[in-house]
């Protein structure tokens, strides 16, 4: 059930990608900016909410936040399936987002909760894989619901969610642990919200607007002002959303410009491909779903290859090799593709290249960003590097979008996706660098209530 869940939030985060260009078809005058707003309005507000919501439910009631949050999902993923139009799409999947952002963290506390001590790493480990085994099902299971329409990638939501709220209801405890303390600052996580969206706003309007006309700068300068208004907040907030003493430590403070970086290459990289096989390939979304699969098939395997290489090779390591590996699959990807189909020879070594770097540098940049937090800061720390995780995921797709823009014409289009391949392995490239720079200096941070959110 409580896995249930989980997969159900992070299978949202990967299927809709695949029925991105169906829905665009579906909303006739839509252009790619607009568009990427059903991605990015759901990785910006799950992103600002997650730690802010995490921490509520921990002073309320999980159980309470769980099925709230059940609740929100699977109501705004009708909602989404309904749509008549892209904005009341986009509105929905603001819902879903902050429905995400309530269940994924009580979930994890719950589970944290309901098993004994000798069983609890073994209950995160098969809760964690769910998020893992939402990556590769998204693809296909996105492909196999399109054969019928873009409507049914939200609508099966619905029963998934059904049966958790069921067991939730019936199983979980009516008393569970409450904390204490300072409300968390959900204004602030209401301003970060605002600042990733005027920046993602500026990239994606940037080639129709101008790079340098009033519209494209105001949401520049609205992202400049409510990004710093958040960061003055944190300092003076007695729950802010991210702690700036957490940002002292300098392993930690590396690891999220890290995941930052990574994230923004993945994001990008996972969309463009798509949008390679299915507008300049003419993939259908079924073959295209079984086209992506085999490249999050690889994450778990060289995860385990990691975990084993741990003890002989030192994590920075092992994460500045993911990355290069993940570069290594862009440019071989841009090295090869043509106008032409051919997946086996161009586009699949190079994805399971990518594959393989993604499974040995983000679960062991998730591991060890926090190695170097007090104990009771570890689940916190864990939220706020997911947390850039997802600011990363939006910025990818707005990036994505400034980049392609509106080619004309294969030659046009080939030359929009060489540059936004090279942009993703430079962007891999410097993650590596972040992370191979990395000097762990162990710096005192005072001690507080800690929040379970992690995903």
């Amino acid at each position: 059930m409580l896995c249930g869940a989980s997969f159900m939030a992070s299978l949202d985060l990967f299927i809709v990608n695949v029925a991105f260009d169906a829905i665009g078809r579906s909303f006739h005058g839509v252009t790619l900016a607009d568009l990427s707003w059903v991605l990015n309005a759901y990785a910006i507000v799950y992103a600002a909410l997650l730690v802010p919501l995490g921490r509520l439910a921990d002073r309320f009631s999980r159980r309470g936040g769980f099925i709230v949050g059940l609740v929100i999902f699977t109501l705004a993923s009708v909602a989404c399936a309904a749509s008549n139009g892209l904005w009341m799409l986009v509105t929905a999947r603001v819902l879903q987002a902050a429905g995400a952002a309530l269940l994924t963290p009580t979930s994890l506390g719950l589970v944290v909760a309901s098993v004994p001590a000798a069983r609890r790493t073994a209950a995160v480990r098969i809760w964690a894989a769910s998020g893992s085994l939402a990556a590769a099902a998204g693809p296909v299971a996105g492909g196999l619901l399109l054969t019928l329409s873009w409507r049914w990638v939200f609508l099966v939501n619905v029963p998934i969610g059904a049966l958790a709220l069921v067991g939730a209801l019936v199983v979980l405890p009516r008393s569970d642990h409450r904390e204490t303390g300072p409300l968390p600052d959900v204004f602030g996580a209401v301003l970060l919200a605002i600042g990733i969206a005027s920046l993602s706003l500026g990239l994606v309007k940037g080639p129709d607007w101008g790079w340098t006309s009033w519209r494209d700068l105001l949401a520049y300068a609205v992202a400049v002002a409510t990004v710093g208004l958040f960061m003055a907040r944190s300092v003076r907030h007695h729950s802010p959303v991210i702690e700036p003493a957490l940002l002292k430590v300098r392993s930690f403070a590396s690891a999220n410009l890290a995941a930052l970086a990574f994230s923004v290459a993945f994001a990008g990289v996972l969309l463009q491909v798509i949008l390679w096989m299915q507008n300049v390939w003419g993939y259908s979304a079924l073959r295209t779903g079984l086209a992506v699969a085999p490249g999050p098939l690889m994450v778990p395997v060289f995860s385990m290859l990691g975990q084993r290489l741990s003890g002989r090779i030192s994590a920075e390591r092992l994460i500045a090799a993911g990355c290069v590996l993940c570069a290594l699959g862009a440019v071989w990807m841009l090295a090869t593709v043509g106008a032409t189909p051919d997946y086996a020879a161009e586009l699949l070594p190079g994805w399971l290249i990518a594959g393989a770097g993604v499974g040995l540098a983000l679960p062991t940049l998730l591991s060890s960003a926090t190695v170097d937090l007090p104990a009771a800061r570890a689940a916190t720390g864990s939220a706020v590097i997911n947390m850039s995780r997802q600011v990363g995921s939006a910025l990818g797709v707005s990036l994505l979008v400034a980049i392609v823009g509106h080619p004309v014409g294969y030659l046009a289009a080939h030359t929009a996706f060489v540059d936004g391949w090279w942009t993703w392995a430079a962007l891999d490239v410097f993650a590596a660098v972040l992370a191979l720079a990395t000097a762990r200096r162990t710096v005192r941070v005072p001690d507080a209530k800690p929040v379970l959110v992690a995903h």
